[in-house]
């Protein structure tokens, strides 16, 4: 524990799918590979990781085909969101961000600057022995822990705000 009281976690990557896996994954749904699509899948595979908002996918992608328009953008999440290819992450204090993460992972979000990250749940954890003795039938989950990120902790240790 350091002198601000968080706990040196040890990060683990989560390996993200690359733009081939999510294109597969597109053909395996029965959906059609479109100039938009491919714009959108490249901007999930470079930026993905930041967790992008709809608005930041719109404007990184109509720079790879400048017809897209913002609607096709949230339709196409959407529907990558309702087959299963992402993930919607909704948000009561902030904007809707979207992962391509697949794996079982616990978000790190900073309740200064809205970074997310994640970071690999511990092999001692298991869904299905939860689901065996309970009883209950796990169709989905989503595991979030709040504090701040460490540029948001070096920058306010040095006075520096946002």
């Amino acid at each position: 524990m350091n002198c601000y009281g968080v706990t040196k976690l040890e990060w683990f990557r989560v390996m993200p799918p690359t733009r081939e896996t999510i294109i597969q994954h597109l053909k395996d749904k029965g959906l059609k590979i479109t100039p938009q699509r491919l714009a959108i899948i490249d901007v999930l595979v470079e930026k993905g990781d930041l967790h992008p908002t709809a608005s930041f996918i719109h404007e990184e992608a109509k720079k790879k085909d400048n017809k897209l328009s913002l609607s096709t953008t949230y339709a196409t999440l959407n529907e990558f969101s309702r087959r299963g290819i992402l993930r919607m992450l909704q948000f009561d204090r902030m904007e809707n961000r979207f992962e391509r993460n697949p794996e079982e992972h616990i978000n790190l979000i900073c309740e200064r600057c809205g970074k997310i990250i994640d970071y690999k749940l511990p092999a001692a954890f298991n869904q299905n022995e939860v689901a065996d003795n309970t009883g209950f039938l796990i169709t989905d989950s989503r595991l979030e822990y709040y504090g701040y990120c460490g540029s948001c902790i070096h920058d306010k240790r040095h006075g520096r705000h946002s």
